[in-house]
């Protein structure tokens, strides 16, 4: 477990020392989707939704949920977040939504964690608005797209 951060010598899970860590500009950006059926997509791009504007309380829930992240993550450790940002993009062929967030901090430590989680809880509030039209949505693809700042530099997915 030595390659693993998030474990002791005793392999004992903690959170990391990142007090020696230089401040860096840092960003991180995830994405997404929420499959679902055309029509389920027609009532959220229409307006139609009896719980109001499904893409704007999705986007407000992902943000916070990016702000709550140390809280839900157990060894996260809590930043202060300079920006977040959160695209919900319809797509016919899917069909459904696609989510993209993107968080910025100047830190220790990035917001890998942050903008995968801006992204889950705005999948998941999506559901949530019109589960009472199709319980069938399918939440998935939730992955890192590029982060960068730290010692480590830049990431971008394949």
């Amino acid at each position: 477990m030595a390659d693993l951060t998030h474990f002791d010598g005793a392999g004992h899970a903690h959170m990391v020392d990142v007090s020696e860590k230089a401040v860096t500009s840092r960003e991180a950006t995830a994405e997404g989707f929420v499959k679902m059926e055309a029509e389920t997509l027609a009532i959220i791009t229409e307006g139609r939704a009896k719980k109001g504007d499904v893409l704007a309380v999705a986007r407000l829930a992902g943000i916070m949920g990016a702000k709550k992240t140390a809280d839900l993550i157990p060894l996260c450790h809590p930043l202060p977040i300079t920006k977040v940002a959160l695209d919900l993009t319809p797509d016919t062929a899917l069909p459904g939504i696609r989510i993209t967030a993107t968080v910025k901090t100047s830190g220790q430590t990035g917001v890998e964690m942050e903008a995968l989680t801006a992204v889950s809880t705005a999948a998941l509030t999506l559901y949530d608005m019109v589960k009472a039209v199709e319980k069938t949505m399918e939440i998935g693809g939730i992955r890192l797209l590029r982060k960068s700042g730290g010692k480590s530099g830049v990431f971008e997915a394949p």
